[in-house]
């Protein structure tokens, strides 16, 4: 894959389905998305409720007309750090057979010009424990392992 023709743009509706499809693409993500044709409505709707919020930016990296990445970029205002201003990187994906092609770099790049350029004093994410290969790339950028994350499911 030639990744100088890769252009970063604000997800759309139409995408969805393309982005339901990376993020599938795991041995987490094939248990928790539905990969169907129709796709659940509710994958809509979060895109509706995605696409409303200013704080919230969903992009996707295409190549030639395919989606082959995704992340979202959230913008969090907070009292912490002096009001600072956090970014949180999410669901941030490589299309399997474009992978090591740098697409993921320039999602991550992106991400934080845009964080800096929306006031953002620091960008965080979270990935999970198991992949291995997602925290040698984050490493890779500069990212710190600096928390210890934890859920509760409902």
């Amino acid at each position: 894959m030639n990744t100088k023709s890769v252009s970063i743009r604000r997800a759309r509706r139409e995408d969805v389905a393309a982005i339901v499809a990376l993020l599938a693409d795991d041995h987490l993500g094939r248990a928790r998305e539905r990969v169907e044709d129709p796709l659940p409505a509710t994958y809509y709707e979060a895109f509706a409720r995605v696409d409303r919020d200013s704080n919230l930016q969903l992009v996707v990296a295409e190549s030639e007309g395919r989606v082959v990445g995704c992340l979202q970029l959230a913008v969090l205002p907070g009292i912490s750090s002096q009001g600072g201003i956090r970014g949180l990187l999410e669901d941030v994906r490589v299309a399997s057979d474009c992978r090591s092609g740098g697409i993921g770099e320039q999602l991550v790049q992106w991400a934080i010009r845009e964080a800096k350029a929306r006031g953002c004093n620091l960008v965080e994410l979270l990935t999970h424990a198991s992949r291995i290969d997602a925290q040698r790339f984050y490493k890779r950028l500069g990212f710190v392992a600096s928390h210890v994350g934890m859920t509760v499911r409902f």
